[in-house]
């Protein structure tokens, strides 16, 4: 997965520009711009900064994360000043935060995790951000005609797509498609105020941290 999105950073946002998708991804994109107004955002998984753009038009501050350098440098050179900072993190062991974040967005990662590593990649997630954080998921949801085709699934459950890239080469890629009532399991106990919004295209999870 760290290979192949390494090998897509330069055509990543091409999946963006489905003129059958505009209408939802503007919905989103003012969601997102409402939801983090003033707030302190950590974002996994930023990949190309394409939503960290989004976040920066309203947020106080950002700290963007990703694995990857390479979409780490095309996110860089989108230049979104002082209030945004991207880093290098593993999602699976992000830093100990070194200040406190009353907000948290993962766009399009939650469909690459393994079922299996969700609860402790969500424990992980959890620890960046200060009690009551308000926290948002954002993700594909599966759209015959629109979406790549499942081309299997593994003995845990997890669904895999074959993508081609401009190079030629071909990639098997881990892309799951929650139902709403997985999504609200994974999260029991952890948040309140759950909230799911199912559109065509994507999916909205958003919820704030227990213990505020």
């Amino acid at each position: 997965m760290v290979a192949y999105y390494a090998e897509r950073a330069r055509e990543y946002e091409r999946i963006y520009h489905k003129p059958e998708r505009q209408p939802e991804l503007q919905r989103l994109s003012g969601f997102v711009v409402e939801t983090f107004a003033g707030a302190d955002v950590f974002e996994v998984a930023c990949g190309t900064g394409y939503w960290t753009q989004i976040l920066a038009r309203s947020a106080a501050s950002v700290i963007a994360t990703d694995i990857n350098e390479e979409v780490l440098a095309v996110a860089r050179a989108k230049d979104l000043g002082p209030t945004v900072t991207f880093q290098r993190a593993d999602a699976f062991a992000l830093p100990a935060p070194e200040r406190s974040f009353s907000a948290g967005l993962s766009a399009f990662w939650w469909s690459h995790l393994p079922k299996s590593q969700i609860a402790g990649f969500l424990r992980g997630f959890h620890r960046v951000l200060a009690p009551g954080a308000r926290v948002v998921f954002i993700d594909n949801a599966y759209a015959e005609g629109s979406s790549t085709p499942i081309s299997r699934t593994d003995e845990h459950g997890d669904t895999y797509q074959l993508r081609r890239l401009d190079d030629g080469s071909t990639h098997e890629v881990r892309k799951n498609f929650p139902t709403e009532a997985e999504l609200r399991a994974a999260v029991e106990g952890m948040a309140r105020e759950v909230r799911v919004e199912s559109l065509r295209y994507y999916w909205i999870l958003s919820y704030k941290l227990r213990g505020e």
